[in-house]
């Protein structure tokens, strides 16, 4: 399966078990978890990055990102845990 086979290109978004999901989101995600993690990241931009990962979860969640692939790093693992949805 290719991403246009997910999301064709004039399209933006998909419902995924109930949830509509942006195109971009797991993108989105991957940068701002890195943004997270760096510890030459201020507070503002964990604060900003964080509070986007939270905005994203239940996208991810719907599309079982977290099924498949496992967060390395404990405090990521334990922000993204569906009990912080």
């Amino acid at each position: 399966m290719r991403a246009e086979d997910v999301l064709p290109d004039q399209q933006n978004e998909g419902q995924f078990n109930g949830v509509t999901v942006r195109k971009g989101t797991v993108g989105a995600f991957l940068a701002n978890a890195r943004l997270w993690l760096d510890e030459a990241s201020s507070d503002a931009e964990r604060s900003s990055a964080e509070r986007d990962i939270r905005d994203a979860l239940p996208a991810l969640h719907a599309l079982g990102l977290f099924d498949i692939v496992q967060v390395r790093d404990a405090a990521l693992r334990e922000l993204v845990s569906p009990s912080a949805t």
